[in-house]
């Protein structure tokens, strides 16, 4: 080659070289910070419900069912007709649906029965007062009381609990429970109806559905009155509900989600992740709530927020599990940070899908023995040999994405 051919060729050579290397100084470059809000409504029940809304009438019965796990507590109240405002019911702090050994409670549980005043309509003669439900002439037209809710004490003489009311409860299988209630009053003591009621399972931490010498709510006025659960129902149900925290988690960016794959059987990171709110296995962690100083769950009303550096043409990915399940997690999949050239910014909720992990069965979200707050270890429970799925199947009781969790991303 002549040497004016050969200094052409690497005049051309240096100068695509540094074509390249200034296309890599074009490429965009920026700081972002996403935040993971917990957005879950806190709720005073864990479930709630009615009993038998046409009463219970002496020789039948009613039943009614509900899923619980260990440390639940079942609350329920029943007027007893014939009265001005007695009602039967637990103990205000329920009845353990679980024994220490996390055996299910079975069986007759009328010891557990009391006969509650209501203190809000001052008591007359069983059966014979005429401001009782079969006897007056409309609603809430006895004397007012002022008083607070006991034991009833008022001198008067009333059927033995069990002359009157039997109560009746079965383990049907995982979390779900039946109690039934008989109504076994008859004219040798004090036949008389039991009035439509109401339920409430609850942790310990949560609210009784009503509290010994407190002043009864209005609800509870008018179920212990009138029989009359309507206005308990619509209490009770609006406080009720799923909550769960969130676990740690983490994080990817890159062109290739390396958190988790759809379709795919989980690796052991994931599985940890997924199943225990473990997120070891991966490089990129958050697992610090604003505001505190250590690493924790995520509960209501707070957030997880993680700040990264990505370029033109990288994604993000992350999970994090949602705790009241069995291998279930929040996911985003390979979102691409810069959307025709510009910085992704703003909420990105809607791309939020959550995951089953594949890994472990399921139980009722909330309730299930083997999910994180009721287990006794980690990655007790059965085995699903499934992939990594979107989760379709969800527990009646998980509410919508959006009002479980909120993710925004800024780009610095």
């Amino acid at each position: 080659m002549k040497p004016i051919f050969k200094l052409l060729s690497i005049a051309l050579l240096l100068t695509f070289i540094i074509s390249c290397n200034d296309d890599d100084d074009n490429l965009i470059s920026k700081s972002f910070t996403v935040t993971i809000k917990n957005v879950f409504e806190v709720k005073d029940y864990f479930n709630s419900g009615t009993i038998s809304e046409s009463g219970i009438a002496p020789g039948t019965s009613t039943s009614f069912s509900f899923n619980a796990g260990k440390g639940h507590y079942l609350q329920f109240g029943t007027m007893l007709v014939k009265s001005n405002d007695l009602f039967y019911a637990p103990s205000d702090t329920g009845i353990a649906l679980y024994d220490s050994n996390g055996n299910a409670t079975t069986g007759n549980i009328t010891s557990q029965i009391k006969l509650w005043d209501a203190g809000t309509e001052v008591n007359e003669t069983p059966g014979m007062g005429t401001n009782q439900p079969m006897n007056q002439s409309g609603p809430n037209t006895g004397t007012d009381e002022n008083g607070n809710v006991h034991i009833v004490n008022d001198g008067f003489t009333y059927p033995s609990i069990e002359d009157v009311i039997s109560v009746m409860i079965t383990h049907d299988g995982g979390t779900l429970f039946t109690v039934t209630i008989n109504n076994i009053s008859d004219t040798s003591t004090l036949d008389t109806p039991l009035a439509p009621g109401t339920w409430v399972v609850h942790s310990e931490n949560q609210k009784p559905m009503f509290t010994e010498g407190d002043t009864a709510s209005l609800a509870l006025e008018k179920l212990a009155e009138d029989g009359d659960n309507a206005t308990m129902d619509t209490n009770l149900s609006s406080k009720s509900g799923f909550v769960s925290p969130f676990a740690p988690g983490a994080y990817s960016i890159g062109t290739i989600n390396e958190i988790f794959t759809t379709i795919n059987t989980a690796n052991t990171a994931l599985e940890n992740l997924a199943e225990d709110g473990n997120p070891s296995g991966f490089m990129n962690v958050f697992n610090t709530p604003k505001g505190s100083s250590s690493a924790g769950a995520l509960f209501p009303n707070s957030s997880y927020s993680f700040t990264f550096t990505a370029n033109e043409g990288d994604s993000l990915s992350f999970g994090l599990m949602l705790v009241q399940s069995n291998d279930w997690f929040f996911g985003i999949d390979n979102i691409t940070l810069f959307p025709n050239g510009i910085a992704l910014s703003g909420d990105i909720t809607n791309m939020v899908k959550l995951y089953d992990a594949g890994t472990e069965v399921d139980e009722f979200a909330g309730a299930g023995n083997s999910q994180p707050v009721r287990q006794t270890g980690a990655n007790i429970g059965d085995s699903e040999n499934g992939n990594v799925i979107e989760e379709s199947n969800l527990s009646a009781n998980v509410p919508t994405i959006s009002t479980m969790i909120k993710v925004s991303i800024i780009s610095n």
